[in-house]
């Protein structure tokens, strides 16, 4: 049985950030005074009272002052204030429709929040308005590097990187496009000409660690990951990244001893997932089944903790519960064939135990964290909750088949579950709907579909 996610594995694609701004930094005393400057490092709040004194000062040049409004916004942004950040800037633009700045700051806000469409609007306006400016293509670079658009990325880095040389930031940029690629002695190169430029860019050495981790360079991603913690220890990847890599090793107690320093920092779901993992490999199931129990508490739609957890019910005996768990990373993911065969696994011993006690009249999910009035009202019934585990179980048989043909097959069948469960969820109490009727209605029609 494939029981878990190997921690090792689970790490590369979450280590690269691509960012426009110079990576954050741990305060010392010989930090230099904040400036309302473009790409400053400076603490949102910081900046943002230096920006308003500049904006206030009534003999502040209009021109100053309009930059120091799009550095205010980006700092809003940077808070949270994101709607204040945009309307700043909309301000700036309806003063100065030719400033091709704050075209570039409304782009990364728009591209940071995922509004792909209005960021390349921005970053396209920006170009024309400064064809010469580098920056404008580093950003829209990275905006095809978030679209997967890995080539057309590189093309805008090589022409940042024409009209500015020494552009650490879009050599990091353009080592996360190569990353992605695949070409990971590229990133590496890239990575290597930003730090000789940018020698104390922690998130370039995470960077780099990851390329040299998929390359197998164990050793030396660990270097370069303990040397951006150095750097800065205030970002929780980087302890994470470093506890994937001690994990790949087999050094679980150094591992976990990370995930502890990056779930300090900002408790995540994938942090406390690897470290489950880590007890898990270590054979301490009841810990890894706690950690399991909070990431699913932080983030309930995180399927490799499900996964996971089923095989940590199936080292301690419990192969019911773990099936309840195979079945939910199932249904979140059908395309994960590692859950899929877990789950096919354990229900053929099940069976072949001669214990389907397990799964009779047991619904599909755990009762005894039900919270919904429906979800209790089916635990409370033995008919309904069996008839919950019959058209999980069909479900569950349809999906797989559905996968092996087609992904987009699946990915509607999957669809067409949640929103059975959501109008299931909605209805139940309501005057003229019958729960039991549209469970019996629901399992005829996967039987019919799993007859085709």
């Amino acid at each position: 049985m494939r029981s878990f996610v190997s921690p090792f594995a689970a790490s590369a694609a979450l280590t690269i950030a691509i960012l426009t701004s110079p990576g954050a930094r741990a305060e010392t005393a010989a930090e230099p005074p904040v400036v309302c400057a473009a790409l400053s490092a400076a603490e949102p709040a910081k900046l943002i009272e230096i920006c308003n004194a500049l904006i206030d000062n009534s003999p502040t040049p209009e021109g100053d002052r309009l930059d120091a409004t799009i550095t205010r916004a980006a700092a809003l942004h940077n808070s949270g204030q994101t709607g204040k950040a945009l309307a700043e800037i909309e301000t700036v633009i309806s003063k100065d429709p030719n400033r091709a700045r704050a075209f570039r700051a409304r782009g990364e806000i728009l591209r940071q929040t995922g509004k792909m469409e209005g960021a390349f609007e921005a970053l396209n306006q920006a170009i024309r308005l400064e064809p010469d400016n580098a920056n404008g293509y580093a950003s829209r670079g990275n905006a095809f590097n978030n679209l997967k658009k890995y080539d057309r990325a590189i093309e805008d880095y090589n022409e940042a990187l024409r009209l500015k040389p020494d552009f650490a930031q879009a050599f990091s940029d353009r080592g996360a496009a190569w990353y992605f690629k695949g070409e990971y002695q590229k990133a590496i190169a890239d990575y290597d000409e930003a730090l000789r430029l940018e020698p104390h860019r922690a998130r370039t050495y995470s960077n780099r660690s990851a390329a040299y981790r998929k390359l197998g360079r164990a050793e030396k991603a660990i270097e370069d990951v303990t040397t951006a913690i150095r750097i800065d220890p205030t970002q929780p990847e980087f302890f994470d990244n470093r506890g994937l890599d001690l994990a790949g090793n087999g050094d679980y107690a150094r591992a976990i001893a990370d995930y502890d320093e990056a779930i300090k920092i900002r408790p995540e779901a994938k942090f406390l997932t690897n470290r489950g993992d880590a007890y898990q490999a270590r054979k301490d199931y009841d810990r890894a089944i706690a950690d399991y129990d909070a990431a699913l508490k932080l983030d309930p739609k995180f399927q490799r903790a499900y996964n996971n957890r089923g095989a940590a019910w199936v080292k301690k005996g419990d192969r019911g519960r773990a099936l309840q768990d195979y079945a939910e990373a199932v249904r979140l993911n059908p395309s994960d064939s590692t859950a899929a065969a877990n789950h096919k696994d354990v229900a053929q011993e099940i069976e072949r135990l001669g214990s389907l006690s397990y799964q009779k009249n047991l619904p599909s999910f755990n009762c005894a964290t039900a919270k919904r009035q429906v979800e209790k009202a089916i635990c409370a019934d033995p008919g309904l909750a069996q008839l919950d585990r019959n058209i999980s179980d069909v479900f569950l048989r349809v999906i797989a088949s559905a996968e092996s043909d087609s992904h987009r097959a699946a990915l509607a069948l999957a669809r067409q579950q949640r929103d059975f469960i959501e109008k299931r969820n909605a209805s139940f109490g309501k005057r003229g709907y019958d729960l039991r009727q549209a469970m019996e209605d629901r399992l005829e029609k996967l039987k019919a579909i799993a007859l085709q």
